[in-house]
């Protein structure tokens, strides 16, 4: 190395940092791994440390800028992370992983006060569903039933043809949508799962008359759910949920506050003073992302991003 390029202690300048300039591999030292450099990305995420900037990732992760903004910007593509101006938070793809993206998502902080708001006036178990793809992931479950097992945690995910939530959200969502949860099958979950094609359609057209979608134990027997999509004009990008044992008719008088409930989530996040920051979705959703762990080892056997 040329002397009059290096900075050495104790000749009045200071030493590069790890964050402008990581250490070289040292002899018998294998350069580190795509994968392990995706890891020190995420890695850099922690609960007390939930949004980065790409400057405090490259700080924390100790990667230089160019493979971490590269990085950066593939784990945004497969959904690991997600990007809101110029920081970065964990995406929904990792929320199966861990509660963190689910804690730190704008819905689910506009949600979470009218949840529990929802399920102390019910006493019934509430939950936050999102599509993503042929299925629903729960972003949050509040309450539970005694004696029964459930399908659900936070970061679970169920057929969109079987849960109310997922036939909410079908019924106010992209025609593709629907297209592609059949293109896959309607396959039985219980005795009570709709399996014909044609009467999944009648379904939906039901919940786009009635702005209700109902699962009477289509997902699991002995458990009923009814279910609304969160929207405005356009197409839902969410659904709230209520579940009891029995008959679905039980839930019949709760679809009131539960349309209430997903009006006043729509409205905290859309409504005035906060619809030119967060413009709502009107189109349909990105396309699936192929499977996150095969994405990411064909993404590193390419290796044209080095």
């Amino acid at each position: 190395m040329d002397g009059r390029n290096a900075s050495v202690p104790g000749n009045g300048e200071r030493p590069a940092s790890p964050a402008s300039q990581p250490p070289e591999p040292g002899p018998g030292t294998a350069a580190p791994s795509l994968l392990e450099k995706a890891e020190q990305v995420l890695g850099a995420f922690d609960r007390a440390h939930p949004r980065l900037s790409l400057t405090e990732v490259i700080r924390r992760s100790g990667l230089s800028r160019s493979s971490a903004h590269r990085i950066l910007d593939q784990l945004v593509q497969l959904r690991w992370l997600e990007r809101e101006g110029r920081e970065y938070c964990m995406g929904l793809r990792l929320l199966e992983h861990g509660g963190l993206a689910a804690h730190h998502n704008r819905l689910l902080r506009a949600a979470l006060p009218r949840l529990d708001a929802l399920h102390d006036a019910t006493g019934k178990l509430v939950q936050l569903f999102v599509l993503d793809g042929t299925e629903v992931v729960c972003l949050e479950r509040i309450g539970s039933l005694d004696d029964h097992a459930l399908p659900t945690h936070v970061g679970a995910r169920l057929p969109a043809h079987c849960a109310a939530a997922g036939k909410a959200i079908l019924g106010f969502g992209d025609p593709a949508d629907v297209e592609r949860v059949l293109e896959a099958g309607l396959s039985p979950r219980t005795l009570h799962t709709v399996t014909r094609p044609l009467l999944f359609r009648t379904e939906l057209v039901s919940v786009r008359e009635t702005g209700v979608a109902w699962d009477p134990q289509g997902t699991c027997r002995g458990l009923v759910s009814a279910a609304v999509p969160l929207r405005g004009a356009g197409r839902a990008i969410a659904a709230v949920s209520v579940s009891s044992t029995g008959h679905y008719r039980t839930l019949e008088r709760l679809a009131p506050m539960l349309q209430s409930c997903a009006r006043s989530i729509w409205t905290e996040l859309y409504g005035p003073g906060r619809a030119a920051r967060f413009a709502p979705p009107v189109e349909a959703p990105q396309a699936a992302v192929p499977v996150p762990m095969d994405s990411m080892l064909r993404w590193a056997r390419a290796g044209s991003w080095m």
